[in-house]
This record gives structure tokens, sequence and C-alpha cells, in this order.
């Protein structure tokens, strides 16, 4: 076999590396927003303290990627590899900054007494807001340290399920977090957002070359942000341009440093409590991880499944051991920036703008200057290109498999919303037991049917598989495994942030959703076994062919 020169940078890269960094910027953007917005959590803490070490997380994750895929290409002689793309996991920082770090951050300021209306620069605020940091720093390093050991049966479990079941999971993902919800952003300014949308579809999706031949991304960033700041010129649109200030004290920050004193370690004990919400995260990126990897497979590019799981949990423990609280994972865009013709230096050059964002502190200025509208186009097109991979590398007799996925991905998304309408109406004091026995028993089965989507919609594409190719002891495995988790609450837990828990530690009350679902899901089990044995006594032939596939 001939071997081809391996050109790990090429013109593609370009596009490749602007779609990959706003991605992570967007990432950023949402985690330091959010807390600012909903908790109060003051800005220039998150921008010192927390930016820097869960950038260094990225740094490390991408350059590992990055040497990854010139050893694939050294290794099959092939010059077409593209690198595994890494960054922030999604789920995760909405998870973390409404489960973990907001809910400490708060819980710790009525610790101290905080009075009502305290200001960002209060002292008091500030004790807070580092025992926050402390405990998203716990809760990130347990969370690397898992999924460093379930790395080891990742190749398994990639070869034990489905490609439906693995894809299928993915395009969920990709319809809810990295498309749906990036477009709600960008229609809060839909001059600005869709005019970035039509670049990029046009571009990226349609392949029509720009004038100058100018990247797409890039293209979209420029137009697009020049239509803002002309509205802001105009006095159409309100930008806060208070956030300058903050950047300005924001750049070289040295204060994350202070984690190597490892005095968050004290934090160990109360992050215990958060773990319940953390683990299924951690879970979730370790099945993304095996996702993407069958997904760059299914594009041409064959890694490590182990590999891939544990570049991505080493990142995870080295951002929490540079005070990082968001982990990195293995961004399921790889067809994506293939599509766009990216290679290997689209992953090293994000590497080091992220990671230089960080230490320098000059994301502080990308997060008061640049409009989410104008970034988060670059995330609808990654969805779709993941979504139209998923159908395309799945065989056509499994694409009820594939649509099935999605379902419990819609109910996360629906209960995103839920969770932001309980909030308000809490805040006015209306709390659930105040809605209809109706309307509680809907949001509670829309909750237990969100919770732990990903898993969820793997085992459920992966038991449809295997009914459709006429395998029911296996789907009876899965039915069986979906039993298994639902009495833990890996899967349908009943509790805000999909806490996990030990069934017969919960109150009587609280027992009965997991133990309906597991006992569902065991009938199911046996219904496959005996509907199994009863077609093999009788002697119907169950082979695919034979029954008509």
């Amino acid at each position: 076999m001939s071997r081809e020169r391996y050109d790990w940078a090429a013109p593609g890269d370009v596009n490749a590396f602007f779609g990959l960094m706003l991605d992570n910027i967007a990432d950023l953007l949402l985690a330091v927003g959010l807390l600012a917005a909903v908790f109060g959590f003051p800005t220039n803490v998150a921008l010192r303290y927390m930016v820097p070490g869960t950038a260094i997380g990225v740094f490390v994750g991408d350059i590992l990627f990055f040497w990854l895929a010139i050893r694939l290409a050294k290794q099959t002689g092939r010059s077409g590899i593209t690198a595994m793309p890494l960054g922030l996991d999604t789920p995760s920082t909405f998870g973390m900054v409404f489960f973990v770090l907001g809910p400490a951050f708060i819980a710790k300021k009525q610790a101290l007494g905080v009075v009502d209306g305290a200001g960002p620069d209060d002292p008091l605020v500030i004790e807070a807001a580092i025992y926050a940091w402390h405990i998203g720093i716990c809760s990130i390093f347990i969370s690397g340290l898992f999924k460093l050991v379930c790395a080891l049966g990742s190749n398994w479990v990639r070869r034990v399920v489905p490609r439906a079941g693995l894809l299928g999971s993915l395009a969920g993902i990709a319809l809810v977090l990295i498309s749906f919800l990036p477009f709600t952003e960008v229609l809060h300014f839909p001059v600005v957002g869709l005019v970035a949308l039509t670049v990029i579809l046009t571009t990226l999706v349609a392949r029509i070359p720009t004038l100058g031949r100018i990247p797409g991304a890039l293209a979209a960033l420029i137009a697009s942000g020049a239509i803002y700041y002309a509205m802001v010129g105009a006095g159409l649109i309100d930008h806060q341009w208070g956030d300058l200030a903050i950047a300005r004290t924001a750049l070289l920050p040295y204060e994350w440093t202070t984690v190597f004193g490892f005095a968050w370690t004290g934090a160990l004990v109360d992050s215990i409590t958060y773990l319940p919400v953390v683990i299924p995260f951690a879970l979730a990126t370790v099945v993304g991880g095996i996702d993407c990897t069958e997904s760059a497979a299914a594009s041409g590019d064959e890694f490590d499944t182990g590999q891939v799981v544990a570049v991505e949990a080493v990142a995870t423990v080295v951002a929490s051991l540079c005070g990082g609280v968001i982990q990195t994972t293995p961004y399921i865009g790889h067809p994506a920036y293939k599509a766009m013709g990216g290679r290997a230096a689209y992953t090293l050059a994000t590497a080091l703008f992220i990671g230089s964002a960080g230490l320098l502190g000059y994301f502080g200025f990308l997060y008061a200057v640049i409009p989410k509208a104008t970034v988060f186009p670059i995330l609808i097109f990654v969805g779709l290109e993941i979504t139209s991979q998923s159908f395309l590398a799945t065989p056509r007799r499994h694409y009820a498999a594939v649509v099935i996925a999605c379902v419990p991905a819609l109910a996360s998304l629906v209960l995103i919303f839920i969770d932001k309408f309980l909030g308000e109406i809490a805040a006015h004091g209306i709390g659930l037991e105040q809605l209809s026995a109706g309307m509680q028993t809907e949001i509670a089965t829309i909750r237990a049917l969100g919770n732990g989507f990903i898993v969820t919609s793997l085992l459920w594409a992966s038991a449809l598989v295997a009914m459709i190719d006429h395998k029911l002891r296996v789907a009876a495995a899965f039915t069986a495994i979906a039993a298994l988790m639902s009495l833990f609450g890996i899967m349908h837990s009943p509790f805000p942030g999909a806490a996990m828990f030990l069934v017969w530690d919960l109150e009587p009350a609280l027992r009965q959703t997991p133990l309906s679902y597991t006992a569902g899901y065991a009938l199911m089990t046996v219904m496959l076994i005996g509907w199994d044995g009863w077609l093999r006594r009788t002697g119907h032939d169950l082979s695919v062919e034979e029954l008509g596939h």
C-alpha cells in the first residue's frame, strides 16, 4: 500500500479553527454570563480564577488530539486524517452553572449572612465565590478520575453498542443542545443573528465561496458584528459597555495560581453533595466520547476509543488541578470539521488561542465585545452536520432507531424551559406544589424522561436496532441494563439536576418513579426473552433477510 505524505495543515483548517475556537468561546461566554446574570456571581472572580484553568484543560486536550492525528496518519499512511476536536462540554456548562457553582455560591452567601443587595465587590460575596470555585474544582477533579477509569472499558462498549445507538444519541444532542438552544440566542437579535446564520449556511453547508475567499466562520463574524455595532451606534441595541472595565481588570490573571496551594481540597467533603449531579455528566461525556469515535470512524478516521476517552479524562483532571470548573470532552462535530477541509492544525491553533486567552486574560475582552448572536450560528451548523451524518452513516432500516433516540433529548429541551419557568414563578412566591395535580404529573414525567437522556437515547436506540435485526435476546439485554440504571437514577431521575441515588435510601413516596421505570423495563426484558423463545420453539426463521429487511 502506498503511503501518502500527511499535510497536517490545510486551507480548510482556517474555517475549522474559527468553528472550534468560537464553539469554545461560546461555552465560556455561557458559563461566565449565566453565573453573573442568574446568580449575581462576581464576573471578575470568574475571569481571574475560573477561566484560566478551564482554558488550560482545552489547551492540553487539543494538543493531545493534534498529536494523535499525526500518529494515526503515520500508522495508516493516509493524508486525509482530521484530528478529533475537543472543547468544553456544553451540557456540563449548564449543569455546573445551575446545579453546582450557582447553588454552592448561594448556599455559602446564606451561611456567611450576606445581606440582600450586597455588590460583587463585597468581601463576603468574594469569599462565597471562592468557595464555589473550590467546589467546582473538586467536582471536576473527581469527574476526571471517574472518566480515567471508564476509559479502560470504552473500546468494548463501542464494539457491543450498534452504530445507530451511538450516533442516535449524538443526533439528539446535536438537535437540542447544539442547534436549538443557540438558535434561540441568535433570534434574540434577528437582524444580526440571521445574517450570521445566512453566511454560515451558504458557505459551510452549500459550499458557496465568499468574496475574497474569506473563511465562512470568519466572514459571518465580521458581517454580523459590523451590523450589530452599527445598530448599537444608532441606538437600536443597548450594549453593556461596562463589561470592558471588567475586562481590563481581568488581564494577566494570577489569582488562579492559588490553586497550587491546594486549599480547595478542604471542600472535597462538601463537594460530595454535588456528585449525584456531577457523575452523570461525566458518564455522559464518556458515552459521548465513544459516540464521537464512532462518528469519526464513519467519516473514515479510525481512532482508538480508549485513547480518545483517556485524553478527555486527562484534560479534565489537568483543568481541575489548574482551577478549571468545566470538564472537557471530544466534540461531536468531527464530520463537520472534516467537511470544512480541516486536518490537524485547527486543533493546535485552537489549543494555543484558547489557552492564551485564559492565561493572558484577553478572554475578558472577547466576553465584552463579541455578541452571542454572531458566534452561535457556527454551533447550529455543527448540529446540522452531526445530525445529517448520523443518518448517512446508519443503515436505512435503522433510521427509526436514530429518530427514537431524539425523543429523550427533546424532553431534556422542554425541561430546560420548565426549570426556567419554575424559577421565575418561585421568585413570586409560587411553588410547584401550588400547580394543579395534572400539571405536576406532566412536569414529573418530562423530568424523568429528560434526566440522563444521553444514556436513555443510547439504550432505546440500541434496543430498537436489535429488534429490527430480529435479535430479541440482545434487545432484552439493553432493556435489562435500562432497568438497572433506572434503579439508581442514572436514567429517569425524578430530581432536579438529574441527581443519582440509592433507591433504598429514598423515602417511600420518592421511590415510586424509579421503581416504576425499573419494573417497566424488567417487564420488557421478560417479554422479549419469552417472545424470542416462542419464535424459536415454533421454528420461525429469525434472519433479517428472511423476514423482509
